[in-house]
């Protein structure tokens, strides 16, 4: 990554991320680095985190990494004050962070154990991170919480993920018309299928099974997603506040017409 850190929009801006050690996170963290931001990378992999640090660093921009479980309220103050006491403030976070169980299970079959796991990253983590960074934002900021095309739908064996998808909208609404006054704008993105780790994992044939149940028959790539996060922080979005954007490769439009043309 070779980036311009003297020249972007972003340039001396402080933009916390969580799950920033792979996929989504690591591609954000890699556009707001490449627009002069200072990226401050938190995941529970510390190895990874310092890769891409590393990368970053390498590249021209400017990042720290701070190993971080969003499930533990401590973990996530610590978090915001090591962003705020490197870099003296706070202006963007992006709540990337989410977990889920290794395979679908029906409702019925699923134990509160894995229930409560999932709820704990993926809903109550932001609810966390939330509290924190706009404790932080004493001059203003924006906020983007990564939800799913899950927040607008059931799916089926995943009822903790859908659980926690929907409840992060109705945060990213609620803490949006809370802080409007502070100056603070919270928005939503709605990934769909994203060729990320785990669905390179899956193999040829299960990424060519789900890219064609979508209008646009192809996968999402984890930079497009990160553009669309970019834009939702930056001043050409300044109006935008409550917002819940799809970047889902026309999933949520409806079915599309299997017709060969």
């Amino acid at each position: 990554m070779t980036t311009s850190p003297n020249t972007g929009p972003f340039t001396g801006r402080v933009v916390l991320i969580t799950g920033a050690s792979r996929g989504i996170g690591a591609a954000t963290a890699r556009a707001f680095a490449a627009e002069g931001a200072h990226t401050v990378l938190a995941s529970r992999d510390g190895a990874a985190l310092h890769a891409l640090r590393d990368e970053i660093a390498q590249g021209g921009g400017s990042a720290h990494d701070v190993p971080t479980d969003v499930a533990d309220d401590a973990a996530v103050a610590h978090a915001v004050d090591v962003a705020v006491a490197r870099f003296g403030r706070l202006d963007v976070a992006v709540n990337n962070a989410a977990a889920h169980g290794s395979r679908p299970v029906p409702l019925a079959a699923m134990s509160p154990r894995q229930f409560d796991t999932t709820i704990a990253v993926s809903l109550r983590g932001v609810f966390l991170c939330l509290r924190h960074e706009i404790g932080a934002m004493t001059e203003g900021g924006s906020i983007v919480n990564v939800a799913s095309t899950a927040a607008e739908q059931g799916v089926a064996g995943l009822a903790d993920y859908v659980a926690a998808k929907h409840g992060v909208v109705g945060l990213t609404r609620t803490a949006a018309l809370d802080h409007a006054a502070d100056g603070i704008r919270v928005n939503a993105v709605l990934p769909g299928p994203i060729h990320t780790e785990r669905l390179e994992r899956a193999g040829e044939r299960a990424r060519a099974l789900v890219a064609g149940t979508l209008p646009l028959r192809r996968l999402g790539r984890p930079a497009e997603v990160a553009q669309t996060i970019l834009w939702l922080c930056g001043p050409t979005a300044d109006f935008v506040t409550g917002a819940v954007l799809a970047v889902d490769g026309g999933r949520l439009a409806g079915t599309p017409a299997f017709v060969q043309r």
